[in-house]
């Protein structure tokens, strides 16, 4: 062997990146050569025959597409560089190489393979985690102007609900109402509560807001809402296999809005398996991760899966692929807002045709449960004090005047300001014994109006009763808790409000 011959070997056999060098068919492979890096980055040991090394057989792809593609490129372009692939090792485990190399074609198909290849499996780790961290960022950020824009819409859509509230219940209060006619308030008054409700939940799923806490057992709140859907799924064919692990830490989190976010996931996958085969199993698993001091569940279903283009929008607002009509798009948008306010997480891993994965992960410790509003005081009955003075201070115009009929029929003197700046008018004119404030007025607002009353009629400023369509803001619910003062969240029940005045009279 020549100086020259000598030194290439001893380079081939010294360098550390993988050298192949081998003949490649559609249908299988030969290896020529292969140096001592090549053999350990497949796992193969230093002692293993040359031939013997194979990583470019069909069996070590994890997509047998992948060969066939790389098979063509190479036929076509007669070189690779950078060319990503993930294989599989010797023992079945995952790599993720990058090929550098040139090919010559030989007698039939066959092609004579001469690579570099690099181990990147570390790279494509971090480059995996620095997306998800994008990602999640990007996400936060979304979530963040989604809270600001409800935050806007729920004002909007509350005060007309207050005022169709308070107008059907002061209609059902008035005497020999014809049985139909009460049929159809009722239906009002039970539907405006429920379109109040799912405001308020929209407001607590987006923005931060007072929620109650405690330690939680997982598994029982997993237990329950698959209690929901019992009679569904065995009527729709899904098979649920539960594999709660014993012995789970509780999680500090509100149980109610964890079991909104578990069957929001289970009715996905539900319907996922459904529209695929009409049938389907439905796999949740409970345990808990030491290294992130979390519990872990997961709901595994065995539909369709989720398209990989598809993944990174799943969590968008509005955004949903089912049918018009069959879907909000808010259903995976309230689940991570939930999850991100427990300072959990909630990701995704899914293969088209193999199923999907959803899985939460809740935080084992928390801080205290928030504080809760200022109460309302008894509910004994308390008598209305005759001839009281109350100022109303509401720009809302129809609902300020349902509020004035209910508090006149009750016995009260009664006045109306449009905003701050004619209440303080009103104050300065005559003296009031309470008042009752929206926050969100055109010119002075409730906090204005509040913050000089307490100046100018410091003890009329601690019998002041706030309404507002929108608590979920963090500078109204540090307002309200440093003023002190009484207050309603729109759409009220008349009765509440009578209720809070007699008690702040009293």
């Amino acid at each position: 062997m020549d100086k020259r011959a000598a030194a290439f070997a001893r380079l081939f056999q010294g360098v550390q990146v993988g050298a192949y060098i081998g003949m490649i068919r559609p249908d299988g492979t030969s290896t020529i050569a292969a140096n001592p890096h090549l053999k350990l980055i497949f796992g193969y040991g230093g002692e293993a025959a040359d031939r013997d090394v194979r990583p470019f057989e069909r069996e070590h792809f994890v997509d047998a597409q992948a060969r066939d593609a790389l098979f063509e490129r190479l036929l076509t372009d007669g070189s690779v560089a950078n060319y990503l692939l993930r294989l599989r090792r010797a023992d079945r485990t995952f790599v993720w190489v990058e090929i550098t190399g040139r090919a010559e074609a030989e007698s039939g198909k066959a092609l004579r393979l001469e690579a570099l290849v690099r181990d990147v499996s570390e790279r494509k780790k971090l480059d995996d985690e620095t997306r998800d961290i994008y990602h999640q960022l990007l996400q936060a950020e979304k979530m963040a102007a989604l809270g600001q824009t409800i935050s806007g819409v729920a004002h909007e859509l509350n005060n007309p609900l207050a005022t169709i509230l308070s107008w059907a219940e002061r209609l059902t209060q008035k005497p020999n109402l014809d049985p139909s006619v009460r049929r159809g308030l009722d239906i009002i008054l039970s539907e405006s509560e429920r379109s109040a409700r799912i405001v308020r939940t929209l407001l607590t799923f987006a923005r931060k807001r007072q929620t109650t806490r405690a330690m939680v057992d997982v598994n029982q709140v997993v237990r329950e809402t698959l209690a929901l859907r019992a009679y569904e799924q065995r009527v729709t064919n899904i098979t649920v296999i539960d594999a709660l692990s014993s012995g789970l830490p509780p999680a500090f989190a509100d149980a109610h809005q964890v079991q909104q976010v578990l069957l929001n996931l289970i009715i996905n996958a539900e319907q996922a398996m459904l529209s695929a085969s009409g049938r389907g199993v439905l796999v949740v698993r409970t345990w808990h991760d030491n290294d992130s001091e979390a519990v872990i569940l997961e709901i595994n279903d065995d539909g369709p899966g989720i398209p990989e283009d598809l993944q990174a929008k799943i969590f968008d607002p509005l955004f949903t692929t089912k049918d018009v009509g069959k879907g909000t798009g808010l259903g995976l948008t309230v689940a991570y807002a939930i999850i991100q306010e427990h300072g959990g997480r909630i990701r995704l891993e899914s293969r088209p045709g193999a199923g999907a994965s959803f899985f939460v992960e809740l935080p084992v410790a928390g801080s205290a449960t928030p504080a809760s509003p200022p109460s309302l005081g008894r509910k004994a009955p308390i008598e209305a004090v005759e001839g009281a003075a109350i100022l109303v201070v509401e720009d809302e115009t129809a609902l300020a005047a349902a509020v004035i009929d209910s508090l006149r029929e009750s016995g009260y003197v009664v006045e109306h300001a449009a905003d701050g700046e004619q209440a303080l008018l009103r104050v300065q004119a005559r003296s009031f014994d309470l008042v009752i404030c929206d926050l969100k007025m055109p010119r002075l607002d409730g906090k204005a109006f509040f913050r000089t009353l307490s100046t100018t009629s410091p003890k009329l400023a601690k019998r002041v009763i706030f309404v507002t369509g929108d608590v979920a803001g963090t500078d109204a619910e540090k307002f309200l808790e440093e003023s002190g003062c009484r207050w309603l969240a729109k759409p009220f029940r008349l009765a509440e409000l009578l209720r809070a005045v007699k008690e702040g009279l009293s």
